[in-house]
């Protein structure tokens, strides 16, 4: 059996970090926050990956997203992706030299694809992670630009994973975002009927038993959460820890048990 892997997103804007729901942003704290309240050391033992966006909707400063990312990344053994912003071969550099392993783009997709075929010639396919928002209104549509503007063809999903030039697909409910009542299964019903490459799903949340809902399909090789509060102390540890009770195939770290 494949291992399905665990993933905790954090969302930054502007020097802190944000609780999300259906994309309106709540600030939680700074970085100083954060390293009281998660310490990546640790928690790296109870994720599979780490991604970090960068949401600011002004005032948007790569560098200083760099060095919020380096300061993260510190001590962080688990991959990290990593995006927010990228416009530019530049722009992805400075995130895979602040300690990502892969670039996450959304807007990108849709406005700039040879971008995306030049970073995935440069860094190769497995880098690349395409994140998809997708919101319900009397039928599915994508949006870009932080949820605020909308793609008309939802057909280009299927365009994308087949494209050979993205690696991997964050997909992201902005219906259950934030609200704590879990995922979204129907929209794994966009994808292509013989998808070859990995699916995170993401969106709604509250609990581990939503992460073991995504996780029960066979369409989804991870579930993602960014809720700051839900997981906060030990909530990712045990999180995993009951995740592996109901059997799921997770790896399982040698110096896991030894940590408290």
């Amino acid at each position: 059996m494949l291992k399905k892997r665990l993933i905790f997103t954090l969302l930054h804007d502007s020097g802190n970090f944000m609780l999300s729901r259906n994309f309106r942003l709540q600030k939680v704290g700074d970085l100083e926050w954060l390293k009281r309240n998660y310490d990546f050391q640790k928690i790296s033992f109870y994720i599979d990956e780490l991604i970090v966006l960068d949401v600011s909707r002004k005032d948007r400063s790569i560098d200083k997203f760099c060095d919020i990312l380096k300061e993260i990344s510190y001590g962080c053994f688990v991959p990290i992706s990593s995006g927010g912003g990228i416009r530019s071969m530049q722009d992805a550099r400075k995130i895979l030299r602040s300690g990502a392993d892969k670039i996450v783009l959304n807007t990108a997709l849709f406005e700039d694809f040879k971008l995306i075929q030049d970073l995935s010639k440069e860094f190769g396919q497995q880098c690349i992670v395409g994140s998809l928002d997708i919101k319900k209104n009397s039928k599915y549509e994508i949006f870009t630009q932080s949820g605020s503007k909308k793609i008309e063809e939802i057909n280009l999903i299927q365009d994308l994973i087949n494209s050979g030039f993205v690696g991997e697909i964050y997909l992201n409910s902005i219906d259950q975002d934030g609200t704590g009542q879990g995922f979204d299964l129907d929209l794994l019903e966009l994808l292509p009927s013989e998808n070859k490459i990995p699916i995170i799903l993401a969106g709604g949340v509250g609990n581990s038993s939503h992460l073991s809902q995504g996780m029960s399909s066979s369409k989804v090789d991870a579930t993602a959460t960014a809720n700051l509060f839900n997981f906060v102390g030990d909530g990712l540890k045990e999180a995993r820890m009951n995740l592996l009770k109901e059997g799921f195939s997770l790896a399982k770290w040698k110096s896991q048990d030894a940590i408290e």
